[in-house]
C-alpha cells in the first residue's frame, strides 16, 4: 500500500495549487484562524510527503523539523484530528481511488500526525520555514553548484549548523544543507550542493536566480565551535563537506582570539577544488589560516598534498587542536577510530551527526 500512497500523492501534486486551496478551506472550516492561507501549500506538501512515505531517515527528520515547528507556531496540536481529516479529504478529491486506498490514507495521516506531535513537543519557537529567493547560482565544477540565497526574514543560524531546504520544483521534499558562511549583514546564505538525487539535481541544474526556496529551522549537528574554547583548529573537509567548515573559518575571522586554523580540503584532483577562489581570499586575508589541499588522484600533487583528506590532515595534527571533520560517508567511516589511534582525545573530535526532527 505504500506504493499506492506514493502514486496517489504524485497525482495530487499535479494539481498542488488547487489542492492547497481545498486543504486550507478544509482546515479553516474545522479549526478557523489557525493556518494562514499563504502557508497552506508548503504545509500540505510537507504533511502529504510525510504521510505517503518514501524519504530516508534524514529526509524524514527534515520533514518533522519543519512540521513540528508549524504545528506549534500555528497552534494546531489540539486540532490534529481536523488536520488529518483535511489531508484525507484533499487527497480523496484530487487523487480519488478505491475505498481501501482512502482507508490507507486515513491511517497514514494518523501516523504522520502522531509523529509530528512528538516533533512539536521537542520544537522550539520561531517560524517553521523562511521563504527565500535564489540571488546567485554558480556551477564551478561539474555536478556542484554554489547557491546564494536571501531569506525574506533573517535566518538565525550558527556556523556548523544544518538547515532543511525545499525547492518548489520538488514540493514537500526537504533536504539538509549547511550554510557555507557565518551570518552576514545582508542576511544572505551560501549553500554548496553536489548532485546526488532528485532534489540536489534540481538545485544544481534547474534552479536559477529569482527562483523561490524555503529554509527550515536550523539544527546542531555536532560541528559547531565550543563557545568557551580558544583552542587551535584542524578542519578536515571532503567534497561539499567544506561548507560548514568554511563557515567556522569565517566565525573565527570575526574574533580570532589568537587561534590558528588549519583547513585541509580533500578532492580527487586540483580541478575539483570547487571553492578555491573563496578559500584563497580567506587565506590571503588571515595569517592565522593555513590552507592545505589533499588530492587523492592527482599525479601532479606535491608530496605533502597527496592522499585522502584525513591522511594528509593527520600530518598537520598538533596536540591540543580541536578536530572537525565533514565529508561524504566513505570519508567519515572509520574516521573516529583513525583519529583516536593518532592520539586525538575523544573530546576533541567533532564529526557530523544526523539531524533529528
Amino acid at each position: 500500500m505504500t506504493a499506492a500512497l506514493a502514486a496517489s500523492w504524485s497525482t495530487l501534486l499535479r494539481h498542488v495549487r488547487a489542492a492547497a486551496d481545498d486543504f486550507w478551506c478544509a482546515v479553516e472550516e474545522r479549526c478557523p484562524g489557525r493556518l494562514p492561507a499563504k502557508e497552506a501549500a508548503v504545509f500540505l506538501a510537507a504533511l502529504g510527503r510525510l504521510a505517503a512515505g518514501g524519504d530516508d531517515p534524514a529526509g524524514r527528520a527534515a520533514l518533522l523539523a519543519v512540521l513540528g515547528h508549524a504545528y506549534r507556531r500555528h497552534r494546531l496540536l489540539p486540532h490534529q484530528h481536523a488536520v488529518e481529516a483535511a489531508l484525507a479529504a484533499t487527497v480523496a478529491r484530487h487523487a480519488p481511488g478505491t475505498p481501501e486506498l482512502a482507508a490507507a490514507w486515513a491511517q497514514a495521516a494518523r501516523r504522520a500526525s502522531v509523529a509530528v506531535t512528538r516533533a512539536a513537543e521537542r520544537a522550539g519557537g520561531g517560524p517553521a520555514w523562511w521563504p527565500a529567493q535564489v540571488v546567485g547560482h554558480d556551477r564551478p565544477v561539474e555536478g556542484v553548484a554554489i547557491l546564494t540565497v536571501r531569506p525574506w526574514r533573517r535566518l538565525p543560524f550558527r556556523p556548523g549548523q544544518a538547515v532543511p531546504v525545499c525547492t518548489a520544483r520538488w514540493p514537500g521534499r526537504w533536504r539538509w544543507y549547511s550554510p557555507a558562511n557565518a551570518p552576514r549583514p545582508d542576511g544572505t546564505i551560501e549553500l554548496h550542493v553536489r548532485v546526488v538525487a532528485a532534489v540536489s539535481r534540481a538545485l544544481v541544474h534547474a534552479v536559477r536566480p529569482g527562483d523561490p526556496l524555503w529554509l527550515g529551522p536550523p539544527r546542531d549537528v555536532g560541528l559547531g565551535l565550543e563557545p568557551a574554547s580558544r583552542a587551535d583548529l584542524l578542519l578536515v573537509a571532503g567534497g561539499t563537506g567544506l561548507a560548514p567548515l568554511r563557515a567556522l573559518v569565517e566565525q573565527v575571522a570575526a574574533a580570532p582570539a589568537g587561534r590558528r586554523v588549519t583547513l585541509v580540503v580533500g578532492a580527487r584532483a586540483f580541478v575539483d577544488l570547487y571553492d578555491s577562489v573563496s578559500l584563497d581570499k580567506l587565506q590571503r586575508a588571515h595569517d592565522w589560516l593555513t590552507l592545505v589541499p589533499a588530492l587523492s588522484h592527482d599525479p601532479l600533487a606535491g608530496a605533502g598534498e597527496r592522499g585522502d583528506a584525513l591522511t594528509v590532515a593527520l600530518d598537520h595534527y598538533r596536540p591540543g587542536q580541536e578536530v572537525h571533520l565533514c565529508g561524504p560517508p566513505p570519508m567519515l567511516a572509520g574516521s573516529r577510530l583513525r583519529l583516536l589511534a593518532a592520539g586525538v582525545p575523544v573530546e576533541h573530535i567533532h564529526l557530523p551527526t544526523e539531524p533529528d526532527g
